[in-house]
């Protein structure tokens, strides 16, 4: 499967949200999203990795930066998606992004 690049705002479906994860930290995943104008459901999580960095303001504290998912969805497509904490630009609305997609299998 040829992994394509992507990087770019996905709009999640906010009545399919995992808020179970919300409890742990975590933030709360969609179980569908839109990207490119196509609907996409999550069939599985294949895996879940966190992207940390230094405090900005001088302390020696790691902070969760980006939580990343690679999901497989219902087109076949294994994609990787994360969430931004800090959202670029100050934007709250475009805090998930997708961030490559293979082709199906």
């Amino acid at each position: 499967m040829a992994e394509q690049l992507i990087g770019a705002a996905i709009q999640p479906d906010v009545g399919t949200i995992d808020a179970a994860r919300l409890a742990t930290g975590q933030p709360a995943m969609p179980q569908r999203f839109l990207w490119n104008q196509q609907a996409y459901r999550v069939v599985r999580v294949v895996r879940t990795w966190r992207d940390t960095g230094p405090c900005t303001h001088g302390s020696d504290e790691r902070y969760v930066r980006k939580h990343w998912f690679e999901v497989e969805v219902d087109t076949g497509q294994v994609m990787k998606i994360y969430f931004e904490r800090q959202p670029r630009s100050g934007k709250k609305s475009k805090r998930w992004w997708l961030y490559s997609a293979s082709s199906p299998a």
